[in-house]
């Protein structure tokens, strides 16, 4: 199936992104690499509201979630909207974006932009590309409402996992295990400090994926230190950081399947890796609201913005 999509450039920077797939970022390209993953086990399709995201919408690229990530009911105990069932990978995913494309002297802008279903918000992504080749993304949500909103926001960025992926994120940073699989994660404790976490008998450095094992997968997630609002991810002598105010976005998820994980029975588990920066260090609001904790709020009428901007470097082998 073919979809229509919107393309920026800016220096040796393109970013191509498709309405119809929930305003999905499907291709950043920079320095000559494709830096997003592609499922071959999954070619993209219409998206279904409602529908499982991993078996039905999980074809790689650059996602929005919110107002969660897991599926989940919000407690009894928050007014209003207590007991509301919220679909896997949020609400943005399964529908399509209003998009508008604006030109100003720094060069071209997407305007991608949704409204809340089951829950009453706009959200909005502003995404240009500058001449140097950065991505710059500025984000809005407004409650419109008139009760509390509550709500978690991760970008969710697919990128390869090969023998040479690096990740770079603060380091002694507070990190807590949300889930973890396979037999190379044996004993894996709850919480440490990035990147060396213990196991029943070693202690694995997971800024290089490869070399902790075959066949592990694992979410997680940090808390960001003061001062420290910036992770990448390194590949061949390039790499794509990602600057934010850690005051703003507090906190990174983390995914790493090395070969471990697929939805589908008997299916060839995936190589991938997520860096996250988010709004709050749960994939549940539900847990968040609950024993995780970093559930966040919106007033009645009023609105939360952040910005991310993403920049391919080459480094000193590159």
């Amino acid at each position: 199936m073919s979809f229509g999509f919107v393309e920026l450039q800016g220096g040796t920077t393109r970013v191509r992104i498709i309405p119809a797939l929930g305003g999905r970022i499907a291709s950043l390209s920079a320095l000559g690499r494709e830096w997003l993953w592609a499922n071959d086990a999954l070619p993209p399709r219409e998206p279904v509201d409602g529908a499982s995201y991993s078996e039905t919408g999980d074809s790689g690229g650059y996602d929005e979630c919110f107002p969660t990530v897991a599926a989940c009911n919000i407690p009894n105990t928050v007014a209003r909207f207590g007991g509301l069932a919220l679909p896997d990978h949020g609400e943005l995913w399964a529908q399509r974006a209003a998009v508008a494309v604006e030109t100003h002297a720094e060069g071209h802008r997407a305007i991608c932009t949704w409204e809340g279903r089951r829950l009453p918000y706009l959200f909005t992504r502003v995404v240009q590309v500058t001449s140097a080749g950065a991505v710059v993304m500025h984000y809005t949500v407004r409650n419109t409402g008139r009760d509390r909103l509550p709500f978690l926001w991760s970008a969710q960025p697919l990128f390869p996992l090969t023998a040479a992926t690096r990740i770079d994120l603060p380091v002694g940073a507070r990190t807590r295990v949300w889930s973890h699989r396979g037999e190379a994660l044996r004993g894996l404790v709850p919480e440490f400090r990035w990147p060396h976490a213990r196991m029943d008998d070693r202690i694995a450095d997971l800024s290089q994926p490869d070399l902790v094992g075959r066949q592990f997968a694992c979410k997680l997630f940090l808390d960001v230190p003061p001062g420290t609002g910036l992770a990448a991810i390194e590949e061949g002598g390039v790499r794509l950081e990602v600057e934010f105010d850690e005051r703003v976005v507090p906190n990174l998820g983390v995914w790493l399947n090395n070969g471990e994980w697929t939805p589908f029975k008997g299916g060839k588990p995936y190589l991938n890796v997520a860096i996250e920066p988010c709004i709050g260090p749960s994939d549940s609001l539900a847990d968040a609201l609950g024993a995780w904790g970093g559930a966040h709020w919106i007033e009645p009428e009023q609105s939360r913005e952040w910005a991310l901007t993403w920049r391919p470097v080459r480094t000193a082998n590159g």
